[in-house]
């Protein structure tokens, strides 16, 4: 009798497409992968109800959800709805608590009703906000990653990733985190899997470290 398959749903950051998942690969006798992508969200819609929406994608029983850094508090507000066997975030943060202070303080004056979004077209502006860097260099892979430059939805996401609510970290969930991510420092964060060397975009640079480690992970 053939193995059921675990069905491993992956949703991207802020404003990236799912190809930075395009070097993940699981061993495909136990494992299946599905990408999920955003969307343009609602008037005045919530990432709660969002998440609801999003969840009508997951049509699989007790499945994997992997997200990262804004996909990550997103799959969590997911987890809320379905039954899972593995909530995994990477490059994220777990409460608001875990947000940098920056960020808080963005949320705190209400700056992000002023941030320039409708500049975000820019890709190496854009790749600031997304990924927390700009290196010319890497240019070309920013217009091959990031590809959702909508400003109704960056002006969402930004509002609803500094303004979130949570408070306690979802139980059992796995946080997988870079020592050196610079848009959430390990500093603010506790009780997740330490990643040497690993920036913000660790799961494009250090996709063998998940291949070699998610089935483990998922399994465990």
């Amino acid at each position: 009798m053939a193995q059921e398959l675990i069905h491993v749903y992956l949703m991207p950051g802020m404003a990236a497409n799912p190809l930075i998942f395009e070097y993940i690969k699981l061993p495909e006798n136990q494992f299946k992968i599905h990408w999920l992508e955003w969307e343009i969200p609602l008037v005045n819609e919530s990432l709660q109800d969002y998440a609801k929406r999003m969840c009508l994608k997951v049509t699989h029983k007790q499945p994997v959800l992997l997200g990262v850094s804004f996909g990550g508090l997103l799959v969590q507000e997911m987890s809320k709805f379905l039954d899972l066997r593995k909530l995994i975030l990477v490059s994220t943060v777990k409460t608001k608590h875990e947000i940098p202070r920056r960020l808080q303080l963005v949320a705190k004056t209400k700056a992000y009703k002023i941030l320039p979004t409708q500049l975000l077209g820019n890709v190496k502006l854009l790749a600031k906000y997304a990924f927390g860097e700009t290196l010319n260099k890497r240019a070309e892979l920013y217009q091959k990653y990031l590809s959702v430059s909508n400003k109704t939805y960056l002006d969402w996401a930004i509002r609803e990733m500094v303004c979130w609510k949570q408070e306690t970290a979802i139980p059992n969930c796995v946080h997988i985190h870079g020592e050196q991510d610079a848009v959430f420092p390990v500093s603010n964060l506790s009780n997740y899997i330490s990643i040497p060397k690993g920036t913000h975009i660790m799961i494009i640079y250090k996709y063998k470290w998940f291949n070699e480690n998610l089935p483990k992970i998922i399994l465990g």
